[in-house]
């Protein structure tokens, strides 16, 4: 047994001390890299003096990569359900230790130099990025796409949406509290994971720090397991779906927007613009305009309210304020108030066209009453029903 063994099997052994810090490596058929990290976070524990443990999460290798990890003295902890996330979450929740540190096992990240995210951790932060930027990426660790494109640009969308103080927030070497893993509560099984751990301490409010971390080739023969397109795409649809602000909100708000200022200005009459000229067929887009904006404004209250419910979002103070006084009477009455204006615009719009005896009309004239008639009853009835739904989501749980 060599030394680094020897060292790993005193600090990981729950009879001589209470682990402090779990290594967690997620592995899927890397035996050409795996001893070396584990190695690595060996000397990490030798020099640093630290009470370790290191967790193999295997998700399911077919290359002896769960041998190398036995023979070197590391947990193995196989995890069923395919994907990053999936062997993260496994290895983590069996990991002991008050402070997790997390990395691949394609020895693209150094471990022996861990020392920096766990002396955050220590200074009380809940979580510890590295940042490859800062750091160094060596030529031929990273693709141009993922370092002049793909990263900058998720990233940027994610301290824009969730005003995470990241600038790496892909890199997969990290260090986080066991308590705080806890209270993030992350299910995302593929690689997007990463992101959901940053986006959600962001929005719980935790400390989070960075740290330069070193990025070199890793030392496998085969392709990486991470797709471009594929992952890059789920990284941002993860992120689009968990901010109803920008997916719904923003845009619903900037369409009715239009909508109303249009129709407003196309009421009266026609309008000429830049020598075009406006009427009620611009009119009558102005009305679908208000609908969908007012649809999409919906969808983000619904998805907010079900987010929060379900523990994906922290409670909103503004939504929480809104609902004591918005509350499904109100928001009945509201609905009613505008379908019955609407209905009293189109019997008006139909008393107008039998005062001329139910003949030709026109239309210019006609579709001015008509047009926002409809658009009040359609704005109406989803006001209504969109009560119902709110309040249905709203309904305490046990």
């Amino acid at each position: 047994m060599s030394v680094a063994q020897r060292t790993l099997k005193r600090v990981a052994s729950p009879s001589t001390s209470p682990v402090e810090v779990s290594i967690v490596m997620p592995c899927l058929n890397e035996a050409e890299t795996l001893a070396a990290c584990i190695q690595k976070a060996q000397s990490a524990i030798e020099k640093d003096g630290l009470s370790a443990e290191i967790i193999v999460a295997d998700n399911g290798s077919t290359d002896g990569s769960q041998a190398i990890a036995k023979e070197l003295g590391a947990r193995l902890i196989p995890v069923a359900r395919k994907g990053y996330g999936s062997a993260l979450i496994g290895g983590i929740e069996a990991a002991r230790g008050e402070f997790v540190i997390m990395g691949d096992a394609d020895d693209s990240y150094d471990f022996t130099a861990i020392a920096p995210l766990i002396a955050r951790l220590h200074d009380g932060c809940d979580l510890v990025v590295g940042n490859r930027f800062l750091g160094g990426i060596e030529p031929g660790a990273m693709p141009w796409t993922h370092r002049w494109i793909g990263n900058p640009v998720l990233t940027f969308i994610s301290r824009v949406f969730f005003h995470t103080p990241v600038g790496d927030a892909h890199c997969g070497l990290r260090g986080f509290r066991k308590d705080a893993y806890e209270r993030m509560k992350l299910r995302a099984t593929g690689m997007e994971f990463a992101s959901e751990m940053v986006i959600k301490a962001s929005l719980k409010g935790m400390r989070i720090a960075e740290v330069p971390v070193a990025l070199r080739p890793d030392g496998r023969s085969r392709p990486p397991h991470l797709r471009t397109w594929r992952d890059g795409w789920r990284h941002l649809r993860f992120m689009l779906l968990f901010s109803p602000r920008w997916l719904f909100l923003y845009p619903g708000l900037a369409l009715f927007a239009v909508g109303v200022l249009l129709s407003a200005l196309l009421l009266p009459g026609p309008l000429l613009l830049a020598g075009v000229r406006l009427d009620v067929h611009t009119l009558l887009v102005a009305g679908f305009l208000a609908l969908i904006g007012y649809q999409l404004v919906l969808f983000a209250v619904f998805t907010k309210i079900f987010a929060v419910r379900t523990g994906f979002h922290p409670p909103h103070p503004m939504l929480e304020a809104m609902f004591r006084y918005v509350t499904l009477e109100v928001g009945l009455i509201a609905g009613a108030l505008m379908v019955l204006t609407g209905l009293v615009a189109l019997i008006l719009a139909v008393a107008s066209w039998g005062s001329v005896g139910f003949g030709n009309l026109d239309t210019s004239v006609t579709m001015r009453e008509v047009i926002p008639a409809v658009v009040l009853l359609a704005l109406g009835t989803q006001t209504v029903f969109a009560s119902f739904f709110i309040s249905i989501l709203s309904i305490d749980r046990d």
